[in-house]
């Protein structure tokens, strides 16, 4: 049997979590993105774990056997950059990420120091692309 997954929403209000993070500029960023995300979802924000801030969710199935629920988008305001998590991934967005300004990128990671280093209107379409994408990919979360 596969493992299950070890993260998962919580009843932590997400605006009380930012409240706590001691970076102001990052809890400053953290609720612009709290703003920014709800609108383009149309979602609710949830904890996700200790940290992650998500919108929505789907359900995944790998071939191994590995299933759960995930967040359509979210971030979390770690202490050296914010991470947006971007599902979908980038490859199908280079012509957004050439344009989106100063960041790094993990697989489903978008990393960047502060939401000044980023071209706002980019990101929305990034975010609304990618979440759109894996809504038309997957079953809606069972969480």
């Amino acid at each position: 049997m596969a493992d299950a997954p070890k993260t998962l929403p919580t009843e932590v209000d997400p605006k009380d979590f930012l409240a706590a993070v001691e970076h102001p500029k990052r809890r400053a960023d953290g609720e612009r993105l709290l703003q920014l995300m709800a609108e383009i979802t149309g979602e609710t924000a949830r904890m996700w774990g200790p940290s992650i801030v998500g919108f929505g969710s789907y359900h995944y199935v790998y071939d191994s056997g590995r299933e759960g629920d995930w967040p359509l988008t979210g971030f979390s305001p770690r202490k050296t950059s914010m991470v947006l998590y971007i599902m979908a991934g980038f490859g199908r967005y280079e012509q957004l990420m050439a344009r989106l300004g100063k960041h790094k990128t993990g697989s489903s990671c978008l990393y960047i120091n502060k939401l000044e280093d980023v071209d706002e209107a980019v990101l929305r379409e990034l975010i609304a692309e990618s979440a759109a994408h894996i809504r038309s990919k997957y079953q809606p979360g069972r969480v």
